[in-house]
């Protein structure tokens, strides 16, 4: 047994269902869930079935997570180009704006260009824009990002030629960021991920961006010191959605992202220092949050097991992880100096979670 001590990971993108599709998980579930995976603060996107586009649903879900929540919490407002005269009466309530480029769930996409102007010229510039960005449209941020100097993170990077977009603004000098989840550089189209590890199922691997291909994952990989932050994009669905005819994208990630990354860790892939620099320095330095020493995670570095459906508590109750051999257990988490989990128990009453989305 080794017990290492973490600072509490800060899970900037996560998509809780609350409310509107609380059978796939809620603010309660999601939060256990997140506690589960050592992370101490989500920050949930505006995608709901009504979607956070007003103030007065961004306030009515403000309660909601209040009343739920386990861990800290912040929330985004979205926008489709129709409500920047919201975004002054929402701004200072907000970890930042969420804006879709690119073909994802929902009918959210923004793909006039003119009203992307016109969402980043109204968005104030010390408050982030997150936006779903693939191909061209990686290209059109940064060209709009040197006229407009919003600060930009592009989420979810998928393949190389993104993240070398993404450089090539970073060399710039431009206010761009970007993440990259554990299924993007763990998983790609081929499926199959070696003898030690058993296939996944194409259907439970459908996510957006899509996966991409061995070259794009060892590129994200080689360029990690290029990334700024981890985010799980935890999307849950039930299984039966998965497999049905016409399956949603996505995939829950909370309660693997930390074991998966401490294995590639021990793997000699990254650092632990490249990994608290994902996790917890960068999102909190990027999304204006103070260090929070009162707030960490104690994990067990030595202790190798499988990942298993059964012992996830994520309302959705399985990861396309599931049967992946892994080092590094969460033994517990800390809030406030006040212990949230402790060898699979929740300890952490609900509501307790702060909310940490008014950021100035």
């Amino acid at each position: 047994m080794k017990i290492i001590k973490l600072a509490g990971l800060v899970d900037i993108h996560v998509h809780f269902r609350d409310p509107g599709q609380t059978f796939k998980e809620d603010f309660h579930t999601g939060s256990v869930s997140a506690l589960a995976g050592g992370i101490t603060t989500v920050f949930d996107m505006p995608n709901n079935l009504i979607p956070v586009f007003k103030k007065s649903v961004l306030f009515d879900k403000f309660k909601i997570a209040g009343k739920k929540a386990v861990c800290d919490w912040g929330l985004y407002f979205g926008s489709v180009g129709d409500n920047t005269h919201e975004f002054e009466k929402v701004a200072g309530y907000v970890v930042g704006l969420k804006v879709y480029l690119s073909l994802t769930t929902g009918k959210y996409v923004v793909a006039d260009e003119e009203k992307i102007k016109a969402i980043m010229a109204a968005w104030p510039k010390n408050k982030n824009i997150v936006f779903h960005a693939e191909g061209d449209r990686v290209d059109l941020i940064i060209k709009l990002t040197e006229k407009f100097k919003n600060k930009v993170h592009v989420t979810h990077i998928n393949t190389r030629e993104s993240l070398e977009k993404i450089i090539y603004a970073k060399k710039n000098k431009l206010p761009v960021t970007c993440d990259v989840t554990p299924h993007h550089l763990f998983l790609d189209n081929t499926s199959v991920k070696g003898s030690d590890r058993p296939p996944i199922e194409t259907v439970l691997n459908f996510v957006k961006p899509p996966l991409a291909t061995k070259r794009d994952r060892d590129f994200l990989w080689e360029n990690l010191s290029w990334i700024d932050c981890l985010v799980s994009d935890h999307a849950p669905h039930t299984l039966a959605e998965k497999k049905s005819v016409n399956p949603p994208p996505g995939v829950p990630g909370l309660e693997t992202m930390l074991p998966l990354m401490l294995t590639a860790v021990n793997d000699g892939r990254l650092s632990l220092k490249d990994l608290i620099r994902l996790t917890s320095v960068n999102p909190r330095k990027i999304f204006g949050l103070s260090k929070d020493d009162s707030s960490y995670v104690e994990v067990d570095t030595d202790d190798k097991y499988r990942i298993d459906n059964s012992s996830l508590l994520t309302k959705c109750g399985w990861t396309p992880f599931h049967g992946w051999e892994v080092m590094g257990r969460i033994k517990k988490v800390v809030i406030r100096n006040m212990a949230v989990f402790e060898n699979g128990r929740i300890l952490a009453r609900k509501g307790s979670g702060k909310n940490v989305s008014v950021i100035t």
